[in-house]
Formats: structure tokens, C-alpha cells, sequence
């Protein structure tokens, strides 16, 4: 993963996690947090595949 969207995956994970602290802390909402959560899970998942379907497509152009 390049440098760029690693950075952007970062930044995005810690606003989600701001999200869940603020549903906690000033909101006091069960439906934020969940909100945040789920959103936090679902897009560190779809970090893990995409870094690994990037990887597959670069040990593939090493093969070649």
C-alpha cells in the first residue's frame, strides 16, 4: 500500500474512533457509537483486503 492511501486510511480510522469517543463523551447516543462502530469495523476490513488484493497484484507482476 502506498504512502498516500495508507495515510488516508489512518486518518479516516481515527476520525471513526473520534466518532465512537464523541457518541460516548457529548452525545451520550447507544445509536452513534453503534453508528461509528460499524462504520470503524467495516472500513478497517475493507483496509485489510484492499492491502491484501494489492499485494496479490504485485507478487503477480513479480512472477511474470
Amino acid at each position: 500500500m502506498n504512502r498516500p492511501l495508507a495515510l488516508f486510511f489512518s486518518i479516516v480510522g481515527v476520525l471513526l474512533l473520534g466518532g465512537i469517543s464523541y457518541g460516548f463523551s457529548a452525545a451520550g447516543s447507544v445509536w452513534i457509537v453503534l453508528g461509528f462502530s460499524l462504520a470503524a469495523v467495516l472500513f478497517v476490513g475493507f483496509g485489510f483486503a484492499l492491502k491484501a488484493r494489492l499485494r496479490r497484484k504485485q507478487e503477480e507482476r513479480k512472477d511474470r
